[in-house]
């Protein structure tokens, strides 16, 4: 009984394919986008966690201000070089200390040019931040005190040098010249979708005396040593930069500790946020997916008029018909669902593609977004088969 249920529901869809189609275009689009949006969303944040945890949960980053509402982080004053130095020689249980200061310049070798990012630091910043040489070598002492010297990022060493060999070359880094000593190793895009590699490292102070002409630095990045409780360092951190930028009881900090847990979850939380926000409204589409089937399931009710009073004079009980409709109904609804689930995976697959996110599928998504489709078939298909199955046979079989 039920597989002729179904080969009828086959016949009805067939008989109007281009019908058939355009009815559960609908459900298409929502599931589609549904699909998409959750799979890259994984992505995103799948990415987000990679990047952060190369840099290790043991990571801290010390930045001048408050980030919130309510909150003036640009009026805080910046670090300088002497707090890097009291970080590293008062709080035990680091492993490294990198001052960061940075701002973009225009970077020309021969007739190229390009603007990038410019850091000045120190190298323990390699170190700090998971940085590796593929050719040349890192500052030494002497060249921290104020040398000309830079390292590249690949981006750099691409757009500027093309196949040919970076070292040794004299590049322009604003307004002054630098010989390369080193390129770095490739990191790809950032979390926050930013080039890591489009960047020129320097020493500290060659930027700050040459490039910014202050003596700020924007970032502290402290790398805890192993094993260390990166809770009591940052507690540690807190307590001296109150200190050293007198800060009274009661005084709200002028600055922030921030350690990788810490940010790696808000980012999560935020691209999930973001998904689900998205998938929310994409879910839309098959709330307008189910009112094109009901709309249509109304149609075929009233062309199949006759067809329906036929069967019930023949004897089919009411609850057959409402079977045989709500089964097409519910057909249609799937076939949009699978067509969507095939189609949200291939876009989501293109766009990371694109987007260089990792494809990250969610059977659960794949699963509710199916048995969504289902329900609406079923939900919005049975006003129609009630209509149906309601029908008076002497009056239907008088329908022309």
């Amino acid at each position: 009984m039920f597989y002729e249920t179904l080969k009828l529901a086959a016949q009805a869809m067939l008989r109007n394919p281009m019908r058939s189609f355009l009815t559960v275009l609908g459900i298409v689009i929502g599931v589609a986008a549904v699909i998409a949006m959750v799979t890259i969303g994984n992505g995103t944040t799948a990415k987000v966690t990679e990047q952060l945890g190369k840099l290790g949960s043991n990571m801290l980053f010390v930045v001048p201000g408050q980030f919130g509402p309510g909150r003036a982080s640009m009026q805080a004053k910046s670090f300088t070089s002497k707090d890097v130095a009291a970080v590293w020689n008062q709080i035990s249980g680091i492993r490294v200390v990198a001052p960061v200061a940075q701002s973009t310049a225009t970077i020309i070798f021969g007739g190229e040019s390009r603007s990038s990012t410019v850091v000045g630091t120190t190298s323990d910043y390699l170190t700090a931040g998971d940085w590796t040489i593929v050719a040349g070598r890192g500052f030494v002492e002497a060249e921290e005190r104020g040398s000309a010297v830079c390292m590249v990022g690949e981006t750099v060493r691409s757009k500027l040098f093309g196949n040919a060999s970076a070292l040794g070359a004299d590049i322009r880094v604003g307004k002054i010249s630098c010989d390369v000593i080193g390129v770095l190793g490739k990191k790809g895009q950032s979390g926050m979708g930013r080039d890591q590699d489009d960047v020129v490292l320097m020493p500290l102070r060659t930027f700050q005396r040459r490039i910014a002409g202050n003596s700020d630095v924007g970032t502290i990045m402290v790398s805890a040593r192993a094993g260390s409780s990166t809770k009591k360092v940052q507690g540690d951190i807190e307590r001296l930069m109150r200190e050293r930028r007198g800060i009274i009881a009661g005084k709200e900090d002028d600055f922030s500790v921030n350690d990788m847990t810490q940010i790696a979850a808000t980012l999560s939380g935020t691209t999930t946020i973001l998904t689900g926000l998205l998938g929310a409204v994409a879910a839309v589409s098959l709330l307008v997916g189910g009112i094109g089937i009901m709309n249509i399931m109304l149609v075929s009710v009233t062309e199949r008029t006759r067809e329906i009073g036929i069967r019930l004079a023949i004897g089919a009980l009411e609850r057959q018909v409402l079977t045989q409709f709500l089964v097409e109904a519910t057909v249609l609804a799937l076939f949009g669902g699978i067509v969507g689930i095939l189609l949200g995976l291939g876009l989501a697959y293109v766009a990371g593609a694109y987007l260089d996110v990792p494809f990250v599928t969610s059977p659960s998504i794949i699963l509710i977004a199916f048995a969504f489709s289902a329900l609406i078939g079923t939900g919005f298909g049975y006003f129609p088969a009630r209509q149906a199955a309601r029908l008076n046979p002497i009056e239907a079989l008088r329908h022309e």
